[in-house]
């Protein structure tokens, strides 16, 4: 059996439905049986690995002792191969004594000498070596303080004898230097043979060795294997004893639980009436005592009016029809927000505001119960309230602050008119998803937030509105917040009304100021062609002077003021994204333009301009660093969205088109005019709603170019 648990509620209101739905699944059987016997389940798990322990211990042991014959093999062949060496020695020289061809024993001693010498270097450091058949095997170094000291002392023997066999070897020898050879290997013979016979012995005892810790492994496992079994049987004839102690103690905790959620709990049956449990929270909120069987909306009749009432019916038995998608009728809960006047323990009359949650518990196809969530939303719909009265603050110290700018009337009354519509757009954005239960749903009113803040914070800062600017970067930072925390849910948005009020006053004040300075001026144009080429100029300088950057800005917006009214704010919006784009992530450092033979101040051109098929082309350029797309797909990498293999799926083209996407910014600190991956989102979403092409050129070190193309 499974439930679907609701979305608010306190850790112990989840604890509760958890608990509460375990004790139906015992009854039940199936996955509670697994639990059940968990222990046992674990004990058999570990009986199974204690063999598989020991199975790999046996392997790896004995592959180690089968590395240690070879060893020991190896070894007793050094022996011999001392022994050959003399004797091949020897019989050279007594071939020599007697005018002989000494070919064949020469060549029995070259044998004996590289395979002795090859051998001893394989016991020092490792290596491949011939085998007792010829072929090559993997002689691994040997290991222990005595090995290597006896491996020690044979190299100290060994390499004045390979000195001295080197002549007798190439067949140049002389009498004296065969019978030095001779001589070296009659006095050293026998210390070398001793020394690979005490080889030998030391391999033989690590081999033995590892056979005992082969053995006593081997008899741990079955021990161990024993115990275990012996554990396995304790605990099921304990769990067999135990089971009904379990499942009163699991009843308990229930009612415990009942007592201290602070939620109102309750299942709801299919014909309408309270279960047997209700939480001691319930009876308080409902400011009356409940009885299980009691129906349900016969309570409500005297709290909720009559069409409330129809549609709390309506809207259960949606609920227990399993065919209805319960997430898609969330959303039109009517007893979301239901006002109602109890008598508190004073005995005075009080508003509550209280919030049902339904969930259904079902199993299969069949909707048993439903769970009910009754929570005290009180605060919450006071704290709405108080939102509401902070609209009346006074605008005196902004007002004051506002007689320093110098802005043109006419283009101040522009900003105003779309900062205030862009902010009441954000409001009901944020209002119509308070109430949504879909993280994806509310990121992505956030998302759309973001842009509306975005802009007039662009918007601003062409104006030089640094307040309002200020403002709206603070509003980004909550949203970001909102954003990080993981936890993006509707009433997450109840607290961002306040800097959005906040914001929504200082507008209003330079709406005031906007119409004292206007005076009876009534013209609602943009304002001059030279005005808004000096803006985007100026915002391109104060940008660069923000991050340390000279640029010289070339405007030339001639035409804007003969489009259609309603693409002007989208291509202003654009032209400023681009701008700030262009300074701070186009146009490099003065020390780097220098040291790539630049001039030392970045160049951005905006134009826009219109053909004779009334078709429009708006362009921002500028000669900075270029796009790299190696720099993307790093950045990429770096934010978690995709893996090294899935981007080497990627063409560069595809990488690069990810700078549009919300939240990809490759400024690595986020400031005023970098960071939050919002600007380039933007335009993209300005450029569709303009229905018009953008185009994208760049060349690493040169230059990058958007173009955004669209008819009259």
């Amino acid at each position: 059996m499974s439930a679907v648990l609701p979305a608010p509620g306190s850790s112990r209101t989840a604890a509760l439905q958890s608990r509460s739905l375990n004790t139906r699944q015992t009854r039940s059987g199936g996955l509670a049986s697994l639990g059940k016997y968990r222990e046992i389940i674990i004990a058999v798990a570990l009986f199974l690995l204690f063999d598989l322990g020991v199975l790999v211990l046996n392997f790896y042991t004995s592959f180690q002792i089968a590395e240690d014959a070879l060893g020991v093999n190896l070894s007793g062949r050094q022996r011999m191969l001392s022994q050959r060496t003399a004797k091949a020695l020897l019989a050279t020289d007594a071939a020599r004594a007697k005018g002989l061809p000494a070919e064949k024993e020469i060549e029995e001693l070259k044998n004996a000498v590289r395979l002795f010498d090859v051998s001893l270097k394989g016991f020092q450091s490792g290596g491949t070596v011939p085998g007792g058949d010829g072929k090559p095997v993997v002689l691994h170094a040997a290991h222990g303080a005595r090995a290597v000291d006896i491996l020690k002392k044979a190299q100290d023997i060994w390499t004045p004898y390979q000195e001295r066999l080197a002549p007798v070897l190439a067949g140049t020898a002389s009498e004296p230097e065969l019978q030095a050879a001779v001589e070296y290997a009659k006095a050293n013979n026998l210390k070398l043979l001793g020394l690979m016979n005490e080889l030998t012995t030391a391999l033989e005892a690590v081999a033995s060795d590892r056979a005992t810790t082969l053995r006593m492994v081997q008899t741990g496992g079955i021990v161990l294997a024993l115990l275990n079994f012996a554990f396995i049987l304790f605990k099921f004839l304990r769990r067999l004893n135990t089971s009904d102690a379990a499942i009163e103690a699991a009843n308990e905790e229930n009612r415990e639980i009942l007592v201290s959620v602070r939620e109102g709990l309750f299942l709801l049956t299919p014909d309408h009436r309270l279960g047997s449990q209700l939480s001691r929270s319930t009876h308080e909120l409902f400011g009356r005592s409940l009885l299980p069987g009691q129906n349900f909306f016969e309570l409500l009749s005297t709290l909720v009016s009559e069409k409330a009432l129809n549609d709390a019916r309506d809207y259960v038995q949606l609920l227990f029809s399993p065919h209805v998608k319960e997430q898609l009728v969330q959303g039109i809960n009517p007893l979301a927000e239901v006002e109602l006047t109890v008598r508190n323990r004073l005995g005075q009359d009080t508003t509550r505001y209280l919030s049902f949650h339904f969930n259904r518990v079902q199993e299969d196809d069949t909707v048993h119960h439903l769970l009910v969530t009754v929570q005290d939303i009180t605060e919450k719909v006071e704290l709405q309230a108080r939102l509401a009265s902070e609209r009346q603050r006074s605008q005196k110290e902004l007002s004051m602050m506002l007689k320093a700018f110098e802005t043109d009337p006419a283009m101040m009354r522009a900003f105003v008119e779309r900062a205030e519509a862009s902010l009441l757009e954000v409001n009901d954005l944020l209002r119509s998803t308070s109430s949504a239960t879909s993280e994806i749903q509310v990121l992505k009113a956030v998302d759309g937030a973001y842009r509306r803040i975005h802009a007039i914070k662009g918007d601003a800062a062409s104006l030089g509105l640094e307040i309002l600017a200020t403002l709206a970067h603070q509003f980004e930072n909550e949203l970001q917040k909102l954003k990080d925390s993981g936890a993006a849910t509707g009433d997450a948005l109840l607290a961002l009304p306040l800097p959005l009020e906040d914001l929504l006053n200082k507008v209003a004040s330079f709406k005031a100021l906007g119409r004292r300075k206007a005076g009876g001026e009534t013209q609602s144009t943009e304002g001059s062609t030279q005005a808004l080429n000096a803006t985007l100029a100026k915002l391109a300088a104060d940008v660069g002077n923000d991050c340390g950057k000279r640029i010289n800005a070339t405007v030339r917006m001639s035409s804007a003021l003969d489009m259609a009214a309603d693409k002007i704010d989208l291509v202003r919006e654009i032209a400023i994204q681009l701008v700030r784009n262009a300074v701070v992530h186009g146009v490099e450092a003065p020390s780097t333009r220098q040291a790539s033979q630049k001039p030392a101040e970045g160049q951005v051109e905006v134009n826009l301009t219109r053909d004779e098929n009334s078709q429009w082309q708006l362009s921002v350029r500028d000669d900075g660093a270029g796009l790299n797309a190696a720099q993307v797909r790093q950045r990429l990498l770096e934010l978690n969205w995709y893996s090294a293999e899935q981007l080497q799926g990627f063409s560069d083209k595809q990488v690069i088109a990810h700078i549009f996407k919300p939240g990809f910014s490759t400024a690595l600190a986020t400031s005023r005019h970098a960071g939050r991956g919002v600007g380039l989102d933007l335009v993209q979403a300005n450029v569709q709603n303009l229905g018009a092409r953008l185009l994208l050129s760049s060349t690493p070190g040169r230059h990058t170019e958007f173009k955004i193309c669209f008819a009259a």
